[in-house]
């Protein structure tokens, strides 16, 4: 009951109302131009003016189109990006025919036409029970009746109404959403060129991320070191030309071993950077080696069937390595779990920690960063950390099995 009542008065519910109140006109207005701006378009496609007067339409469709979902991400929190635009050929013949052309411009045109017949009766199921209610409870008991038991009855039965009202609402803008998200958002082919494309650029700029901290390793790590290696074996072949006494060679011959053990050092840390040889027996050994080297006492549970492939391996061993490091640094957890499972043609990655939580997807974060990684593969990364912990991080990476 308590959330019920909460329902009513919270803002979100008022502003659903409003979005209903607000739509109606607006759908009513945009339709009626639009189907007559059409239909004289269609009747005047026999002369030069018809398909310029088309294109007109479908652009001012598209307008009103954005200006829609502005108004839903305002008020209903649905947030819809905008659609794939047919790229358009130079000049303004090639413009309009990429216009005429786009099938987005058309959904959007379709979109105040079908609101004309949907917009009234959603209006009358969702705020209609606001007015029946409220009407029950203010005129019925100053009406006269036959029998006035009845308005006990009746005022209980507008409270109940009322309290339905948020719920049919929402019920309601269930509709709404399918349809901005059908009519005015991209087309599932498109976006998923779309994401395909961020997923290259993404995939790009890491590599070349990559390649450029490893050169910057290289020349100031390891090449520094065997270049002083090479020094000091100089050095060596000076001392014995000299004749000098065995400490001094002694000495420099075992500075040479230990720069040199350095730079092997490093190298083994750049590799592993790269591919963990520890990924070479499965992901479970590679998880519990990561669990094993974390600040935080971790616990694996580990689901696999089957092995997944190299490449969903590796994404899922540094994620876990960047989790539990995050972990570790920010959280102030006690103790993590990491659990991993391969369900279809899903692998599923959790961790869990108990620390302070408040985590959150910062733009230019290590988290944000983390989920592009995760979706140059089709992966999704979700978040849950309220403030006061705990956070959970799941992981969900496509992973067809191999012929």
């Amino acid at each position: 009951m308590r959330r019920i009542v909460t329902a009513i008065v919270e803002p979100q519910s008022w502003r659903e109302v409003a979005y209903l109140l607000l739509v109606l006109p607006i759908d009513l207005v945009s339709a009626v131009l639009l189907m007559y701006a059409t239909v004289f378009g269609v009747i005047l496609s026999i002369t030069p003016l018809g398909p310029w007067l088309l294109a007109g339409v479908l652009r001012a469709a598209a307008g009103l189109g954005a200006r829609r979902r502005g108004l839903a991400a305002l008020l209903i929190g649905e947030q819809v990006p905008a659609p794939v635009r047919s790229p358009a050929d130079p000049g303004a013949f090639g413009w309009r025919r990429a216009v005429l052309s786009d099938p987005a411009g058309w959904r959007a045109l379709a979109y105040p036409l079908a609101k004309v017949v949907v917009a009234p009766l959603s209006l009358l199921a969702g705020a209609g029970f606001y007015a029946y209610g409220f009407s029950t409870l203010t005129f019925y008991p100053f009406q006269e009746h036959d029998f006035q038991g009845w308005v006990p009855v009746t005022w209980v039965f507008g409270l109940v109404i009322i309290l339905l009202a948020p719920w049919m609402v929402r019920l309601v803008l269930v509709g709404e959403r399918m349809l901005i998200r059908g009519l005015l958002g991209p087309s599932r082919s498109s976006q998923r060129m779309s994401d395909l494309r961020e997923s290259r650029d993404r995939a790009v700029k890491d590599a070349d991320v990559t390649l450029r901290r490893i050169e910057r390793d290289l020349h100031d790590g390891a090449q520094a070191r065997l270049i002083g290696v090479g020094m000091h074996l100089a050095m060596v072949r000076e001392l014995i030309a000299a004749d000098a006494s065995p400490e001094s060679v002694v000495e420099a011959v075992d500075t040479a071993q230990d720069t040199l053990a350095t730079a092997v050092s490093e190298l083994r840390d750049l590799v592993r950077g790269i591919h963990p040889p520890v990924l070479d027996n499965g992901l479970d050994a590679a998880l519990a080696t990561v669990a094993a080297g974390s600040p935080v006492p971790v616990t694996v549970e580990v689901g696999l069937p089957r092995r997944p492939p190299p490449a969903v391996e590796s994404i899922a061993y540094f994620t876990v390595c960047e989790l539990l490091t995050n972990a570790g640094r920010h959280s102030g957890a006690a103790a993590a779990t990491i659990r991993v499972d391969l369900r279809g043609d899903v692998l599923r990655l959790r961790v869990h920690d108990d620390g302070r939580g408040g985590a959150f997807l910062r733009a230019g974060g290590g988290l944000a960063g983390l989920s592009e990684r995760i979706r140059v593969v089709d992966g999704r990364l979700s978040l849950d950390s309220p403030a006061g912990g705990p956070t959970t991080v799941t992981v969900e990476i496509p992973c067809p099995e191999r012929p």
